[in-house]
Order: structure tokens, then sequence, then C-alpha cells
């Protein structure tokens, strides 16, 4: 994990002077130096090498003998969040520990996100039931037998919250759930938790008390799920289907097929195959999206690239399903068959018999040559640096606050993790156009994939979004688990009102208007629509300074023609010579040359 560090005022190390009651653990609660709540996950490591880790309230048991009533220093540490060095490089701070005794760190979040709670697995307020705390959930310590859980799955169907998810552990042998187990919550307001507290999961177990599985399919190996879809049936009555794969040791599916689950029993049943070569199929996290006149099922994960009609019916009609791509129906991965414009670049449609063709697979076809560079669909990069984020796995969702298609998405290959680096972007339509993008959280050799949002938790009309991910150190590199969160879900909350979150978005030409929110037309250039200390204001949107010092090198300057009836701007110098100009500030550069469909 990262070295903490932090500015001095923010952060402090206070004895709360609380009576202290002989025999008691010495409490040390680490708390976000900005909202004053306390922060799980992170380390406490004393001189000696002992560790600890703060729990879901960020609180720390701390009971070693020999080192009760003296004087301990503790190294802090901890995904995302700074403390402050001496004048030795050490950055942590020595305790009077004393039995009974209280102690708050504060830590200062560099992450945007604000890690709040662990979801699944045991001793989730371990700390805190030591201490005499009361947790805020039902089952602080270990719910179901349940130590860990692979990525999430979950959906509103009728009034509950559905959870499901991948290979889960059990405390009594190395192996444990691998058909994909599952619980029900409480939507929040209507029974549940505010999500910012936490969840409180109700799982199906079974005659141990262990968390059942509830999509043992026929076969050898695990059974996964993805794509969970709820769809009203000719009855009106909303459903709930996944798809599912049969896989070898080698992770490699040898079955797949769409299941139905039933509430009553908690199990999902096989309700058609779906072959293997499948070119499009269920899979990741879908919304419904209207547009058009037509009401449709997106597959996203983290891209859209995959719809079919919103209806029990199409769902299971494979033949139905259309793929965003530039591949020709008969491509497969080894010949792949490209759709070209007449001046060779690639040309992307919705299709039907077509294979889907994700940002991975994009860019495996840019590295072989056979699709160039600016042929990508989604562009995404970070907005200050200009360097290419390609986006692993995550979720998209219509955000009500910034009135935008939201994405969180996990990079492949981030410059602190392999899968680690979580990213907010935004589009104005499902497929974008997506470009510019910020990091919302970091885990520093370690895994977080499969970041999971939860629209249904939203707060503040949209402003306060959650997203969950697991925590791992599989494909980290790093053999060093973090005791009890390792291979877990753990939750984080997004306020989009950030201003670290004020993206430059699409600024359309139609005709000779310049402005946001016109998706279906050309993007002449990138700009903020909201002001940001600095920055100008120019028609509806705003640029920065001509003379800002160290600009991000994904901007431009922007010229305003002269002699113009209505205001016009443009970005490229050769049509200086053709319009004359002046420039007006600084803008990002487009990042497309591509007009996005709005469905």
């Amino acid at each position: 994990m990262r070295s903490i560090v932090a500015c001095s005022g923010l952060v402090a190390a206070l004895l709360w002077g609380s009576p202290s009651r002989a025999g008691q653990p010495f409490a040390i609660e680490v708390v976000d130096a900005e909202t004053g709540r306390g922060v799980p996950l992170i380390e406490l490591r004393t001189v000696n090498e002992v560790r600890f880790v703060t729990d879901s309230a960020g609180l720390v048991a701390f009971d070693e003998p020999g080192l009760m009533g003296r004087s301990v220093y503790f190294h802090v540490r901890g995904h995302g969040y700074e403390f402050p060095p001496d004048g030795f490089g050490n950055r942590g701070r020595a305790l009077a520990v004393v039995e009974g005794g209280q102690a708050r760190i504060a830590v200062r979040r560099v992450n945007i996100a604000e890690r709040l709670y662990r979801i699944t697995g045991g001793g989730i307020y371990r700390d805190s039931l030591l201490l005499g705390r009361r947790p805020p959930t039902a089952q602080p310590a270990l719910n179901a037998l349940v130590l860990g859980s692979d990525s999430v799955l979950e959906a509103t169907l009728g009034s509950k919250v559905r959870w499901f998810w991948g290979d889960t552990n059990r405390p009594s042998y190395p192996l444990g759930n691998y058909h994909t187990p599952t619980a029900t919550s409480l939507p929040p307001g209507l029974g549940g938790l505010d999500p910012q507290v936490g969840v409180d999961l109700t799982y199906a177990v079974d005659a141990e008390g262990f968390a059942a599985p509830s999509a043992r399919m026929p076969g050898d190996g695990p059974t996964w799920l993805d794509g969970l879809t709820v769809l009203a049936g000719p009855d009106g009555r909303e459903r709930m289907f996944a798809a599912f794969a049969k896989v070898r040791p080698s992770m490699e599916p040898y079955e797949r097929g769409l299941a139905e689950f039933d509430p009553a029993t908690n199990r999902f049943a096989k309700v058609a195959p779906i072959p293997l070569n499948a070119p499009v199929r269920p899979f990741g996290h879908p919304f419904r999206h209207e547009a058009g006149g037509s009401d449709r099922a997106y597959f996203a994960d983290p891209y859209p690239i995959a719809r079919v009609a919103a209806g029990v019916g199409p769902l299971a009609d494979l033949g139905q399903y259309e793929a965003f791509t530039c591949l020709l129906p008969g491509s497969t991965p080894d010949r792949p068959r490209i759709d070209r414009e007449p001046d060779g670049s690639a040309r992307f449609a919705w299709r039907r018999g077509a294979p889907m063709l994700d940002a991975l697979a994009q860019d495996r076809l840019v590295r072989s040559g056979v699709l160039r560079p600016a042929d990508r669909l989604f562009p995404l990069r970070d907005a200050d640096s200009g360097r290419p984020v390609l986006a692993h796995r995550g979720s998209t969702y219509w955000n009500e606050y910034r009135g935008r298609w939201v994405m969180i998405a996990v990079e492949i290959g981030g410059s602190t993790s392999h899968l680690g680096e979580v990213w907010f972007a935004e589009a104005d339509a499902p497929l974008g156009p997506w470009v510019y993008a910020r990091k919302v959280a970091a885990h520093d050799r370690y895994s977080f994939y499969n970041p999971k949002q939860h629209p249904s938790f939203a707060k503040d009309g949209g402003r306060t979004i959650f997203f969950e991910g697991t925590y791992t150190t599989s494909f980290s590199g790093n053999d060093s688990p973090t005791p009890r969160y390792d291979y877990n879900q753990i939750m984080y909350k997004l306020d989009l009102g950030n201003p670290r979150l004020n993206l430059p978005v699409p600024i359309y030409r139609v005709g000779g208007r310049f402005d946001s929110r016109m998706p279906g037309h050309r993007v002449a250039f990138q700009a903020l629509e909201r002001p940001a200390p600095g920055t100008i204001p120019v028609g509806s949107f705003h640029v920065l300074p001509l003379d800002r010092a160290d600009p991000p090198s994904t901007t431009t300057t922007l010229y305003e023609a002269r002699g113009a009836a209505e205001p016009f701007y443009f970005v490229e110098p050769a049509c200086l010579a053709l319009f004359g100009g002046r420039p007006v500030g600084r803008v990002w550069k487009a990042g497309t040359n591509r007009t996005t469909p709005v469905d």
C-alpha cells in the first residue's frame, strides 16, 4: 500500500482523554480528516512489524502483551489516504497505549472516492465488537459463514435487492461455494440501511448455515453468472435472468446458457443454451434505455456494446441481439473482417450476427495492425496527462445529477496496480463519446476489479453514488494479502459534485451553434461546462486562460473567427488563414472524429 502523506494542520493524532478501563483493549480510531468518518482498511504497524488493520468503523482494538502501558509507535498507511512524514521520512505517530484508553488518528484522503465499509467476509466489525461498540449491521462478525466472495451482481426484484457473488470461501475448508451464493437486502428507505452506513444481507443458507448455491448447473467445475437482467413477462410480472458459464480449471468456459431465477427457491434454472461461438450474448451489468421509440436492454462491462429489445422473448433469442461493432457477420477472433469507410477507417454500427468488440479486443486489433489507433471506438484517456486508459471491467448507468451516462471502470495496466485503479467518466449517450476520465480510487499493488455501481442506492438526486469492487491480491503480484479484507467486496462513495470531477465535455457544432449536450453531431472540441477557479466563460462553456502555467497536455488553443455574424470557434491553426481570428483560451482536444449515435 502507498505510504501515507498529509498536509500539516489537516492530520492529527489526539488522545481522547476518556477514563481507562483495566483489562480492556486500547482503542485506535482512524478517521478521514475531511469528514471525520472512520476509515476502513488502514494499516497500523509497530516497529517490530506487528500489523493491525482498521475494521469497517475505522477501529483497531490493540492489546499486544508487553506493549500495554507504553509509548508505541505506529506506522500508518492505507490505499488512497495519506499521513505526514516526520523529519526522517517516517509516516506515523507514537501513542501512549493504556488499557481501556483511546486515541484518534486523522488521515487525509487522496482518493476522490471515499472508502466506506466492507460488505462481505468475516470480522467486518471485529475490532468494534472487541471494544464494545455497536456496529450498524445485524451480522457484524460472520454472516452465513462467508469469509470471502468474488465479484458481485445486483438488481432489484420486487421489494428486495438481490445479490449474487462468484466463488465464495468458508471457514471449514479452502474450497467453498463455486455455484453463486445469493442474499437479499431491503432497499434504502424501505426498511434497508442507508448505503452510507452499510448493507444488511440475508443469505440463503444450506443445512450447515453456509451460503447456499443458487446456480448449480449440471457438469464439472464452477458455475459463473453474468448479465443479471430484470424484465417484465407477458403478464407484467417481473422476472430475473442471467447468463451462466460452466468453467474448466483453466477458467475456460465449456458451456453457456441463459437461466431464470426463482425467488421462491433462491435458485436459477436453465431456460436456453447459448452456443460457445455466439457472436453476442448477455454479459456485464445491463441497463434499460429508451431511444427512437424503442425500449432496449443494453449490456455494459463497462461499455454498452450489445443490446436487445427489452422483453423476455427477445432476451432468449440470440438472433435479435445487436452488437455495436466494426466487424462484419462471420468474423472470428482469428479472422476479423472489418467494415470500412471509403477513407479506410473502421465503420462502427449496430449489427445483428456480428461479433462484439470490446475495448480490450479493439486494443489487440490496433496492436496487430488490423485497426488504426484512430479507429478506437473508446479513446479513453486521463484528462490532464492524455495517457490512454484501457478500461477492463465496470458499469455504466444514467445519472440524473450529471444529466449524463456515468461510468465507473477499473483500468488494466495502471500505474500503481495492474487492476486496482478505478476511473470516472461521463458521456452524453450510452456509446459516448467516452474520451476524458479521472482516477477516483487507487489500490497500490492490489487489485480492485469488476467495480459495480449501485444506481438504486444513489442519493441527493444522483449527486452521491456508490460502487463496490473485489479487493484481492489476484493479478496484483502482491504476496501479502490483507487479513480479513482480501478477496472481499468493499463499498465506496463518490460525490459527483466534487470539483475534481469537473471534466471537459463535448462541445458540438450544429450549424453555427456551439453547445454541449447535443449528441449525434460532430464534436468540435471539449471544454468545461461548469466554472472552475481561473476559467473564463465563453458562450455556454468555460475555457482555461491562455497564460495558465503548465496547462494540461490534452488542451489546445481556441480561436474565435473575426467578422462572423455569430460567434464561430475553431481549434485548427490551419483555419486561421481562412477565417482569421483571435485566441480566446485553451480547451481540450475533441479526442475523437466520430459522430456518436444517440442510441
